[in-house]
């Protein structure tokens, strides 16, 4: 069934986040936000808006602008009974709660042998194409696959951002929750009214040449290169990962059992990127051609010109798959 929230046809992805936590903390009491300016303000982005006004301050609590202080808030509520879901206005400020982040939240079932349940929702603002430059721009998404215990989500449409996130709110482990923001006004159908499941990805577009993957931002671009593929006579599937941790390996194998060919696209550097992982993952079932489409090794520029040519595009994701296909 579809949902339209507002008087557009279609909701956005804003609008379908928003619908998530509020459905969530309508039927869960235990489910708390807080975060900074999450409540007078609504959200920087506006995500959070009239929430304040419908459950009140004890529910949706504006803190100082500590990362720290949000994120140490949400470990002790977690520990004392609720769900909490935290706000990161930008996911580079990530790496200033690190100890919590890193060390403190992702081990502390399994140090208390599953005894003490995290049930908590990080939720981040990433992504670059807004013009915020260096510090505000990042998708730091690769560094939580490497820490056990996390979960990692990264939705790319509004269907998926409402189902992952009510998912996560009711998950019994930690969630990293990245919101890209040049996806917040894009609209869709929110027909998945239910919560899906974290680790699961979906085939975007069907093909039978070469297994294109990518996540968030990414997947629009991805699904863009497909296009101009098909007027070459070129079949690429899509496959657009949802979750990068547990991210969906039998469907990325499946999918290159049958094309004989994989691309990665992600919007982060290039070493060490989440796509490096499913290339090798890949690799060590088969041996198909394979490439990755990454940014520069660089900080994201704050210059338009520049930072459109830092994100990954269209047109090199087709230049790279016809190399592929050229030499394989």
């Amino acid at each position: 069934m579809s949902t339209t929230i507002g008087d557009t046809p279609g909701t956005t992805y804003r609008q379908a986040i928003t619908q998530a936590l509020r459905d969530e903390m309508r039927s869960d009491p235990t489910v708390v936000l807080l975060g900074e300016d999450v409540g007078a303000a609504g959200g920087v982005f506006k995500v959070t808006e009239g929430l304040l006004e419908e459950f009140g301050p004890g529910r949706v609590r504006d803190t100082p602008i500590s990362e720290v202080a949000i994120v140490g808030a949400a470990l002790g509520a977690a520990l004392n009974g609720l769900r909490p879901v935290a706000e990161l206005m930008f996911a580079d400020f990530v790496a200033v709660a690190m100890d919590q982040l890193a060390l403190q939240i992702p081990t502390y079932r399994y140090l208390t042998g599953g005894q003490v349940k995290v049930p908590l929702v990080v939720r981040a603002v990433a992504g670059a194409g807004l013009g915020f430059a260096a510090q505000h721009s990042g998708s730091p998404v690769a560094w939580f696959m490497h820490v056990p215990g996390w979960r990692v989500v990264a939705p790319s449409t509004p269907s998926d951002a409402y189902a992952l996130l009510r998912a996560a709110i009711r998950c019994d482990d930690p969630v990293l929750f990245f919101e890209h923001k040049a996806l917040y006004g894009r609209r869709g159908r929110l027909d998945r009214p239910e919560a899906a499941v974290i680790g699961r990805a979906t085939v975007v577009r069907d093909g039978d040449d070469v297994t294109i993957v990518a996540v968030s931002m990414m997947v629009e671009r991805a699904l863009a290169a497909a296009e101009l593929l098909a007027t070459r006579g070129i079949r690429a599937e899509v496959i657009d990962l949802r979750t990068l941790a547990p991210w969906d390996r039998e469907a990325v194998l499946r999918s290159v059992r049958r094309t004989g060919r994989l691309v990665t696209v992600e919007e982060s550097p290039r070493e060490c990127g989440w796509g490096a992982e499913v290339v090798s993952t890949v690799a060590e079932r088969m041996r198909p051609p394979v490439a990755r489409v990454t940014a520069p090794s660089s900080p994201i520029p704050f210059s338009p010109a520049l930072e459109a040519e830092w994100i990954p595009r269209p047109e090199k994701v087709v230049a790279t798959v016809e190399a592929l296909l050229a030499e394989s």
